[in-house]
């Protein structure tokens, strides 16, 4: 099993949305940790499995006192809430400012999030939502823990232009100096999510791959998650409809399955494995 980040360069192309709709699907066990150093927004658009609103103090705020005395990744699991679903989060900040409470702890968060696969309880993976990145972020400080980053971008010119100039900055920071294609076998993998419109979403793949591999990124988009407001409205509870017919999961069912035919090998846990929550 394995930590995946999603994060953006810039703007809000929706990494949490995207974190939670890939959640939402994910084959095994998962849970998403709100890790963006300017905040969470789950306890704002979501209710918990109660019907109540989210404990604001329970999660990334509480896991700070206990990660300062080591971290065990069992642990992780007291600071988690349920979502209405069952999806199990745990919660952001509520505030930048508290993001000083976890100085020197992004390594210790990101080795527990990685060894998670390993607990002899309840294993699982974690999908964790970094928000927006630069170079100084401390949430890249999970990074090195992960099995894949996944820069989540929409598709305008200037997007793609700064999750290009993104994914080679990653490639040298995380690997190195080294040959670039090289990047494209090293962990984490670096790759792209693409926020699009699904009639265009094919040929955007394929320009956006030259991009990537005409400025050796050693990236590559590994998939599209459909660009549905009435989608998202229906994953944040604030809209009635069949979710499972939406297009954003839908496409995000098509992603997941992708990316496990791809690394699903190397990501697999022989040992203790468990399915996913019915989703």
């Amino acid at each position: 099993m394995a930590l995946i980040a999603l994060a953006a360069d810039k703007g809000s192309p929706g990494v949490t949305t995207a974190a939670v709709a890939l959640a939402a699907v994910w084959p095994r066990r998962v849970l998403v940790a709100e890790t963006d150093p300017a905040g969470g927004d789950l306890v704002y658009r979501s209710a918990a499995a109660h019907g109540g609103p989210l404990n604001p103090n329970t999660g990334m705020l509480s896991i700070a006192a206990t990660a300062r005395r080591g971290l065990v990744p069992d642990q992780l699991w007291d600071h988690t809430q349920p979502l209405s679903g069952g999806l199990e989060v745990l919660v952001g900040l509520g505030i930048a400012e508290q993001a000083a409470g976890l100085a020197g702890l992004w390594p210790t968060l990101g080795r527990a999030f990685s060894q998670l696969a390993d607990s002899p309880n309840a294993p699982a993976d974690v999908i964790a939502d970094c928000g927006r990145i630069s170079g100084d972020s401390p949430a890249v400080e999970l990074f090195p823990h992960a099995a894949l980053v996944l820069l989540v971008s929409r598709t305008e010119p200037e997007a793609i232009a700064r999750v290009r100039d993104r994914a080679a900055a990653l490639a040298t920071k995380l690997h190195g100096g080294g040959p670039r294609g090289a990047a494209s076998l090293a962990q984490p993998l670096i790759g792209v999510l693409l926020i699009a419109d699904p009639s265009t979403s094919a040929k955007l793949v394929h320009q956006v791959n030259d991009m990537l591999m005409a400025a050796q990124t050693g990236a590559r988009v590994v998939g599209t998650l459909a660009d549905d407001a009435a989608g998202a409205d229906q994953l944040a509870g604030r809209r009635r409809g069949r979710l499972d017919k939406s297009l954003l999961i839908r496409s995000a069912r098509k992603v997941t399955v992708d990316l496990y035919q791809q690394y699903g090998a190397a990501w697999t846990n022989p040992v203790a494995q468990q399915p996913g929550t019915g989703r």
